[in-house]
């Protein structure tokens, strides 16, 4: 083949690669590539995305597992969208993550107010809606509308979009007065309305939903005004690139429902919360699960449990009262029958190391009982269905639900199932009989639910440990100033 080694020279050799590829894109549908300037050139060269951001719970903090919140999730992404690493900056408050923004960051995103009056930046498409939400101390009366605001102390973020709403709202309210500081965060702002420094206080509803599990002395009033659009901020002076991959970007994570996830992830709490007692449960938390904490430890790293977890069962079983006692006798803070005492080698189920650690050894003892066919969390579940409803029925109802059409292994079809014990047609057919199948499923549903609030508390709670030295008196309203009524 000498002849055609003598026309196919590397150089001829690349252009022709060259050429296949050109016409191979031919086929593929054309994209407008996106302009090329400054801002977007120079990530790309440097190879990281200077992001300023704010820490609190809402945006950035630094987790169990290293750092998270929903902004930095998502700028997270955009980096790896863009092939770039992250560079992140969380010092801030509002008005100062502005000013970065617009003389040397190249985004900001921070739970930002899309505000084009804002000069030296350009937004991004709106992300999601930041509705404006007044609550208030709890013990006051009702607030549930401007006429119930006459008197009240009432604060908020300034330059948080919140103080915008609220001077739009003064032309038509021209007595409303506020307090405002861009030197708070909303935790703070929230811990002085439960401590009485403040009446009230405007924030938005996510970030309530968020930080409500730590404040159960502050109610939601009620809303004001329309939604905002949450944003990311660029500097101007870098032109539109930057900006522009973001809309592309944020619009890809929209039609790919993963903008929607993450904001579940983050904000989604409050039906559960409000389901399962939220107040309720986190004054018990306080106020009894440190008694017990280390005995769930101790018995978790025995059994290999999360500690929360075995603390949730415990607090559905007991509402973590060691002397808990039921009407057929069932006993202590994991409510342990005679006969499971005496299997797990308990001898006084009033005492609460001895039930924890019991209740711990049951829930294993079960879990290894099951079928290897049943995997993961599916495992877990149905666990913790037979602590309540016994072995023998989860069988029968792995069994209906077989007989269903399902798949026994799995739990959504087995929890579909239990309720049917209580159903002649379906009893009939097991070994066991009738059940009140409802129960474990609620049991189950719950318990989920309790170990949810705990992970989420014990992730979260460092970013609130700067509430530690926020002054009881009314000092503390020094960081604020004051916007006056209208005269």
């Amino acid at each position: 083949m000498p002849g055609f080694s003598s026309r196919f020279t590397p150089g001829r050799l690349r252009r022709a690669i060259v050429l296949l590829a050109s016409a191979a894109l031919c086929l593929i549908p054309y994209r407008p590539a996106p302009p090329s300037d400054g801002l977007l050139e120079a990530v790309l060269a440097r190879d990281f995305l200077s992001v300023h951001t704010r820490n609190t719970p809402t945006t950035y903090y630094e987790g169990r597992h290293g750092p998270t919140g929903f902004e930095y999730d998502l700028v997270r992404r955009f980096a790896d969208h863009l092939g770039v690493s992250l560079d992140l900056d969380a010092s801030h408050h509002i008005d100062s993550v502005f000013e970065t923004v617009r003389n040397e960051g190249d985004l900001g995103a921070a739970a930002l107010p899309l505000d084009l009056d804002r000069e030296g930046v350009i937004f991004s498409q709106a992300i999601f809606d930041l509705q404006p939400l007044l609550v208030y101390r709890r013990g006051l009366p009702p607030v549930t509308g401007f006429d119930e605001l006459d008197g009240l102390e009432i604060g908020t973020i300034r330059g948080s979009g919140a103080d915008r709403v609220l001077r739009e709202l003064q032309t038509e309210h021209p007595d409303l007065s506020w307090w405002e500081s861009d030197d708070v965060e909303v935790a703070e702002l929230l811990s002085q309305v439960e401590s009485g420094n403040l009446d009230a206080a405007v924030v938005y509803e996510h970030q309530f939903r968020i930080n409500r599990l730590f404040f159960p002395g502050v109610e939601d009033g009620f809303t004001l005004g329309s939604p905002l659009s949450m944003a990311w901020a660029f500097p101007a002076r870098g032109g539109l690139a930057l900006q522009q991959e973001a809309n592309r970007f944020l619009s890809k994570m929209r039609a790919e429902g993963t903008l929607d996830s993450l904001v579940n992830r983050h904000f989604g709490h409050d039906d559960y919360l409000e389901y399962v007692g939220a107040r309720t449960f986190i004054q018990h938390a306080r106020e009894r699960l440190p008694d017990y904490e280390a005995l769930f430890r101790e018995a978790a790293r025995d059994t290999g449990f999360d500690w929360k977890l075995l603390a949730a069962l415990g607090y559905q079983e007991s509402h973590w009262d060691p002397e808990a006692t039921s009407p057929t006798g069932v006993r202590g803070l994991m409510m342990l029958t005679l006969p499971t005492a005496g299997e797990m080698e308990v001898d006084d189920r009033l005492d609460p190391a001895q039930s924890i650690d019991g209740g711990a050894r049951y829930l294993r003892s079960l879990k290894s009982r099951l079928p290897e066919s049943i995997t993961g969390e599916d495992r877990l579940f149905m666990a913790m269905a037979a602590y309540n409803v016994g072995l023998g029925h989860l069988y029968d109802a792995r069994q209906i639900a077989e007989m269903r059409g399902g798949d026994p292994d799995r739990w959504p079809h087995v929890r579909e199932a239990l309720p049917l014990l209580q159903q002649r047609e379906w009893h009939s057919q097991t070994r066991h009989g009738y059940a009140r199948g409802g129960e474990p499923v609620i049991y189950v549903r719950n318990i989920r639910r309790y170990y949810e609030i705990l992970n989420y508390v014990d992730r979260n709670q460092q970013q609130f440990l700067q509430l530690d030295g926020i002054p009881e008196d009314g000092d503390s309203v020094s960081k604020f100033e004051s916007v006056p009524p209208i005269l």
